[in-house]
């Protein structure tokens, strides 16, 4: 697609430990598995997560004499002309197909610039009250909605100036990570929760990431799930987590017409297999 707009997955919480960096690199490198042209931007200077877990990759890809995919990645700190390097940056890479997008876990003006140019939003959350306050404050006595939090208003403002700008819409997906194998009444609570909200303020739920050992254990390699002539082993529990993870990127729907011929194909056959 070069020449155009590559689609824009936006991954923001303001909210710590809701696995949203793990989770960008998994989407990244899962879209780059499928074919896909993929771009990365960690606009988190200071932990720079995503950026780390990459440049692992690419090292202990050079120590092995290994191939593995590599997303493009870029750093844009805080700081006097951010937002305008972010925009450069966007424009630039018009000759990928995916750019993802990982913000930092606090207000920004670069979090809030990302987001009003985001066409998949994804906020990852742990399955608990605590994450889901930051998109809704419940009644303490009945668990019902009262009504949705800043986080949640700010995406609907940036969503209607979004569409007074271009026209373009913005796909929110609130990504339940964690989430417990054992079904629980704090679980059905949350769920019920955001099925409640997601009406109100229009986002859809799509299942995580679990709570998996393995996700920690391949930071310092830069290894995914999919990344399986690297892996030294693979037992079951990895088959069922790579499962979930294909699942998930199949949930996002990144559209056909932003990637390439085999991008496309590969997720088709991802969908197929997950069904």
């Amino acid at each position: 697609m070069t020449g155009q707009q590559a689609h824009l997955i936006v991954l923001g919480n303001e909210k710590g430990g809701s696995g949203k960096s793990t989770t960008a690199v998994h989407i990244a490198v899962a879209l780059a598995h499928d074919g896909a042209r993929v771009g990365v931007i960690d606009l988190d200077h200071r932990q720079r997560t995503v950026a780390r877990y990459l440049e692992n990759r690419a090292a202990f890809a050079t120590r092995r004499s290994l191939v593995l995919v590599q997303p493009e990645v870029a750093v844009i700190a805080d700081g006097d002309g951010d937002v305008a390097a972010l925009t450069a940056r966007l424009d630039d890479w018009t000759a990928l197909d995916v750019i993802v997008v990982d913000t930092p876990g606090r207000d920004s003006a670069l979090a809030r610039a990302a987001l009003a140019r985001a066409d998949t939003l994804i906020t990852p959350m742990n399955d608990s009250f605590v994450d889901f306050d930051l998109i809704g404050q419940v009644d303490p006595e009945t668990y019902k909605v009262r009504r949705p939090s800043f986080f949640a208003e700010m995406v609907w403002d940036a969503r209607k100036a979004r569409g007074k700008t271009d026209g373009g819409t913005v796909d929110w997906v609130v990504l339940r990570n964690r989430l417990s194998s054992l079904e629980a009444r704090n679980m059905r609570r949350v769920g019920d929760a955001l099925g409640e909200l997601s009406k109100r303020v229009g986002f859809r739920v799509v299942p995580g990431l679990s709570e998996r050992v393995i996700y920690r254990e391949l930071f310092p390699r830069g290894l995914t799930l999919l990344d399986v002539e690297a892996l030294e082993s693979f037992s079951l529990s990895h088959v069922a987590a790579r499962a979930e993870l294909r699942a998930m990127i199949t949930a996002l729907n990144v559209p056909a017409g932003a990637m390439t011929g085999q991008a496309a194909a590969g997720q088709a056959a991802a969908g197929q297999a997950a069904a």
